[in-house]
């Protein structure tokens, strides 16, 4: 939903209804991650993508009709043997998506996470997709210190079954229980910058699918990913625009200030005159795990400070520039300022994948190409030389598994 933020709290400003169609389940060769997210107005008017166009139309009517409705909706979407071209995905994959209106003022939740979202505010949306009736739809916006809205579940929808001569009568849990569990687990998830579903039961307790269950879905909305370039050179410019492409936060850093100007590098975030290695000890309370480096400098004086610091912090990706000649001085400098071989290999350098690049256009293509195959766990070989799964990230026990639920495509 971070994609359409902007315009759904402009909607939602206006006071105009709407419903969000969110992907909350992937199974096989499936085009969108979860959280994926597809919103039609009052108005007929739709943004946003869940499948990259398969079955966009009949989402769009489930939008319409839990629009008219007010009733939220979980439906299945899949390869179909009799018709590939019905409505389905022909690629073979199967998504859960669910379809949930949204009035503005009638849910604190959603109204105050809506507004998270669209002012940058790091938000945990944890919404009931499968469970008891009353619940479904039932929302909370958890941020680090606070939470917004309410899972309590309806007792009238939630009471025990009768007694009988073998089964006495058990009393209900607590309502707090489910509420403060949810809560506590979406904290953690958004601390994690993790989106997914939890399995929750009723008492708060996690616990496998099934009778008396929970299935919620927590979307974890945390700022843009950082990605710091140092060294203005004119290779940098192309590394910075293939980097807002891939949705980084971009920052250019160099220690000269006639290089490093905001001139020079038009769609960078923030253009910083510093010497790297100062900057990067100035910005470790806004690094983590999804951080990528670039150094570009291949100059020792600027290099070694920097590389010695960013070898030891837990960032996502360090890559830096220069000859393979560069690249043996570099290290052997490394272990003489005290890197370990571990902390040395941690480098990616020369940086980039073999592509055979010539230009900066070209290399900065072979530098995200390395980052995004780091982060998604890829081969970096041709598809066409394989025949495993393309999206390795969702591949054996950590992929994302279809939602149970009662309507089927």
């Amino acid at each position: 939903m971070q994609d359409i933020a902007e315009q759904l709290h402009a909607w939602h400003a206006a006071g105009r209804s709407f419903a969000v169609a969110t992907v909350v389940g992937v199974s096989g060769s499936a085009p969108r991650d979860p959280g994926a997210a597809l919103a039609v107005d009052a108005a007929g008017e739709a943004i946003g993508s869940v499948s990259g166009g398969c079955v966009e139309g009949a989402v769009y009517e489930l939008c319409r009709e839990a629009l008219a409705s007010g009733e939220p909706v979980l439906e299945r979407f899949g390869y179909s043997d009799e018709d590939a071209f019905a409505v389905g995905l022909t690629c073979g994959g199967i998504l859960d998506v669910f379809v949930q209106p949204v009035v503005p003022g009638a849910d604190p939740a959603l109204d105050a996470g809506i507004a998270f979202i669209a002012s940058g505010t790091p938000v945990a949306l944890a919404r009931v997709i499968a469970g008891p009736p009353g619940l479904l739809g039932a929302t909370v916006a958890v941020t680090a210190d606070s939470h917004h809205g309410s899972l309590s579940p309806d007792p009238s929808t939630t009471a025990p079954a009768a007694p009988t001569a073998l089964r006495p009568v058990r009393p209900a849990p607590p309502r707090h229980l489910l509420e403060r569990a949810a809560v506590a687990e979406a904290r953690a998830m958004l601390d994690a910058g993790r989106t997914g579903r939890l399995e929750l039961g009723l008492d708060g307790r996690p616990c496998d699918e099934g009778q008396g269950t929970v299935t919620l879905f927590v979307e974890s909305y945390v700022p843009a990913p950082r990605m710091l370039v140092f060294g203005a050179i004119d290779f940098a410019a192309a590394v910075v625009r293939i980097g807002k492409f891939l949705g980084y936060r971009v920052t250019v850093c160099d220690a000269r200030p006639v290089f490093a100007t905001e001139r020079r590098f038009p769609e960078a975030d923030e253009v910083v005159v510093d010497w790297p290695h100062r900057y990067l000890d100035s910005q470790l309370e806004r690094i983590d795990g999804r951080t990528v480096l670039c150094v570009l400098t291949h100059d020792a004086k600027f290099d070694i400070p920097l590389l010695e610091r960013a070898l030891r912090l837990p960032v996502g990706y360090v890559g830096a520039m220069g000859s393979r000649r560069t690249h043996r001085e570099r290290n052997a400098r490394l272990r003489e300022v005290g890197l370990t071989e571990a902390e040395i290999g941690r480098l990616r350098s020369p940086i980039g994948l073999d592509l055979g690049a010539r230009t900066p256009e070209e290399t900065a293509v072979s530098v995200a190409a390395e980052i995004v195959a780091h982060r998604r766990g890829g081969s970096c070989l041709p598809l066409s030389a394989g025949h495993g799964p393309i999206h390795h990230d969702l591949a054996g026990a950590g992929a994302e598994q279809p939602v149970p639920q009662p309507h089927a495509a």
